[in-house]
């Protein structure tokens, strides 16, 4: 059996550690704010990055190109390992169809090497969870085509459950209309979103106020577990600069279900741009999304 690795984009919001702990690749989406240009070299922290948009900054982002996703693939296959690519939503972003270009432009350049890359149809730690218990099972033991049939398999058992504090900034990422974001802001409105089976953020639900809104997380989740009730044993959680709020949605789950394993993490620049400050996003696995 061949070597491989696993690799992803920075959207799937996992630590820093993680990666260098476990060996997963990453390539990272730029971001700009304040006529500034960020890359993974001189990122922002990440607390500075909220405090700028709480203060009416607008960053925009830019996917990962060809030559991005070319330049994080190289080395390995230069060392002789396959590479199984694990890309954020081809329904959120160019990023993906970026990573399986470079994907068959470098396999002309190694024949002898496997590339397989997929589209995770995920967002933030729903990739991330992805990504995770991918590398979980080829840590096991397991080869790099059971691992990426497992993915094709699963990817869509990883449920979503999103809320945003301001519906100002998915209004100007085109995710709501201008009247839904100014009435929202008036009557104290917010949105419950998840991400839907072609991997596109999609508003399921409102409600009137941010703990409401917080509950409504965790009661999709008692709504989307299915056959997972009884093995849930794993949430991840990822927040816009808001841990109280995330830790609040945590501990109401911990109260109905047996968990061991919690990893939280900050929504990264690249989809904080557009999700903004307070965001909390809920990750678990259930039947369908």
């Amino acid at each position: 059996m061949s070597e491989y690795v696993i690799t992803t984009d920075n959207n799937s919001d996992l630590p820093e550690s993680y990666y260098a702990e476990h060996n997963v690749g990453c390539t990272y989406l730029s971001y700009s704010m304040d006529g500034q240009n960020y890359s993974h070299e001189n990122f922002l922290p990440v607390e500075e990055f909220y405090d700028k948009m709480r203060k009416g900054s607008m960053p925009t982002t830019a996917q990962v190109n060809p030559e991005a996703a070319k330049a994080l693939m190289e080395p390995y296959l230069k060392e002789g390992k396959d590479i199984l690519h694990i890309a954020f939503s081809s329904g959120l972003s160019g990023s993906y169809n970026s990573a399986r270009i470079a994907g068959e432009e470098l396999m002309e350049k190694y024949p002898d090497r496997k590339i397989i890359v997929l589209d995770s149809l995920a967002a933030s730690l729903g990739q991330g969870m992805i990504v995770y218990l991918a590398q979980q099972q080829k840590e096991e033991g397991k080869s790099i085509d059971e691992v990426a049939q497992w993915v094709k398999g699963h990817r869509l058992n990883v449920v979503h459950a999103f809320t945003v504090d301001d519906l100002n900034h998915l209004y100007r990422g085109g995710r709501v209309s201008k009247t839904t974001a100014v009435v929202g802001g008036v009557l104290n409105i917010k949105p419950v979103l998840h991400v839907d089976n072609e991997g596109k953020l999609i508003p399921v639900g409102k409600v009137r106020g941010r703990k409401k809104s917080l509950l409504a997380l965790v009661d999709m989740m008692d709504q989307k577990l299915g056959s997972y009730k009884d093995s849930c044993d794993t949430i991840f959680v990822s927040h816009g600069d808001c841990i109280e709020d995330a830790q609040f949605v945590i501990d109401k789950i911990k109260e109905k279900y047996p968990i061991k394993t919690v990893l939280v993490n900050y929504v990264g620049a690249t989809i904080g741009a557009h999700s903004g400050p307070g965001t909390v996003a809920l990750f678990f696995l259930g039947d369908e999304r």
